[in-house]
């Protein structure tokens, strides 16, 4: 991870005067959807980093000590390694980004990923995921556990009602809460933009929260009727191209909830690359919370590589 962002005094004048123009935002999701994708060696190295970027995440009511172990065993291995031989990527250390739980699940995690011998951060959902409709000395005790207890990241839900009734700089001053308990951690802040109401209230949300020092903006708690949409990320992240510019700070971005397929991604990534450009392609600045998306992925490699789909037993997930 990059180093933390900090909080910047609030300033409503960037965002009072906004409004998203829906219909041209519309048209630029469609042609992110429709446009063709790369093929053949090219799609398989994209997949690859694709895998690189994912916060491989469960969060189940029946997550168990076990099956957590098991999720990060496969977030060190996320790709057969015959597989990898094949495309002679065996040695680039390819894993993904993080594993993201809830916060009993954190002490699990740290341990799993020490005893596999490697350093991939874990991620915790906190502040009374996913609705966010518990008491503020409760979801600040919640992320000072989570990072007692080993998370490095701490993906927290901003209250939804203070976007609905206009209340930015009180959601400025709750946000820069979680940014004081996280300590040394990074904050990625879940705006649930499916509960927003509008796309004007979302470039809103995003701008305050890239105030308050978050260092990711992410889309959804992936727990919503309506999750990661392009139309959302398109304003998402021209806040925050528009916030690099005020500002120059690089805030990362993350979509999670519904992203389930190998070709999902591959529009993801192009929407970021055209969007924010290459420097945003790195597991720094781009993240894509997931709990199946690493089946698909892996699935479209063995196809490229053995020309034919696997059954479900030759490639078992987490």
């Amino acid at each position: 991870m990059s180093a933390q962002n900090q909080e910047i005094a609030f300033d409503i004048t960037w965002i009072s005067n906004v409004q998203v123009n829906q219909p041209a935002v519309l048209r630029r999701a469609e042609q992110i959807q429709t446009r063709r994708t790369v093929k053949k060696d090219w799609q398989a190295a994209w997949l690859l980093k694709a895998v690189t970027f994912i916060d491989l995440t469960t969060l189940s009511g029946d997550d168990t000590s076990s099956n957590v172990r098991r999720l990060c065993y496969k977030a060190k291995y996320p790709i057969r390694e015959d597989l990898l031989k094949a495309l002679n990527m065996q040695d680039k250390g390819i894993t993904t980004a993080a594993v993201c739980v809830y916060p009993a699940r954190v002490s699990d995690a740290v341990k799993a990923l020490k005893d596999a011998g490697c350093d991939i951060p874990v991620a915790s959902v906190a502040t009374g995921f996913p609705a966010g409709q518990t008491h503020l000395k409760t979801r600040l005790d919640e992320i000072r556990l989570a990072v007692e207890d080993g998370a490095k990241e701490i993906d927290v839900v901003i209250n939804r009602s203070l976007v609905l009734a206009g209340q930015w700089k009180a959601l400025y001053d709750e946000i820069c809460e979680f940014r004081k308990a996280c300590g040394d951690a990074h904050l990625k802040t879940i705006l649930a933009t499916g509960e927003l109401g509008s796309l004007t209230n979302i470039y809103r949300a995003s701008m305050v929260a890239m105030m308050a020092g978050s260092d990711f903006i992410k889309t959804s708690t992936g727990k919503e009727t309506v999750n990661a949409t392009f139309p959302v990320a398109i304003v998402m992240v021209r806040a925050i191209r528009d916030f690099y510019w005020k500002t120059g700070k690089k805030i990362g971005f993350k979509p999670a909830g519904g992203i389930r397929t190998a070709k999902d991604s591959l529009a993801w990534l192009s929407l970021i690359k055209e969007e924010l450009g290459d420097d945003w392609l790195k597991p720094e600045l781009f993240r894509i919370g997931a709990s199946t998306l690493l089946s698909d992925i892996e699935r479209q490699i063995y196809h490229h590589v053995t020309g034919r789909y696997a059954a479900y037993h030759d490639l078992p997930m987490a």
